[in-house]
């Protein structure tokens, strides 16, 4: 068994999706946040990019938006557009157990 054990791979390691939130002024520079210093600041600038891309294409083609929210499978961002700037909210979701999905037991 010690053969086998050499060449068993270790288990990976999950990393914990982020939680907190940040904002952003309208040139798309990074103000405040909540964020951890562990979370990667390109992907904060792409995330605002695209937020304020979204709320300016919004306003050029006359379509009020004040809210934007967007569902990953495992992550929800959530962002409100504040006078030209944003403020962007990112959430991990919780799985989701079985009897939330609407499936039903039976016994």
């Amino acid at each position: 068994m010690g053969l086998l054990n050499l060449f068993a791979k270790s288990a990976p390691t999950l990393l914990r999706l982020p939680t907190g939130s940040f904002t952003v002024d309208r040139e798309g520079k990074v103000l405040s946040g909540t964020l951890p210093s562990s979370f990667p600041a390109p992907v904060v600038r792409d995330i605002a990019r695209q937020v304020l891309a979204t709320f300016s294409e919004a306003a050029a083609a006359q379509l009020p938006l004040a809210e934007l929210i967007i569902h990953y499978p495992s992550l929800k961002i959530t962002a409100r557009e504040l006078r030209g700037g944003a403020i962007v909210f990112l959430a991990p979701k919780a799985p989701a157990s079985p009897m939330s999905r609407g499936n039903s037991l039976l016994l």
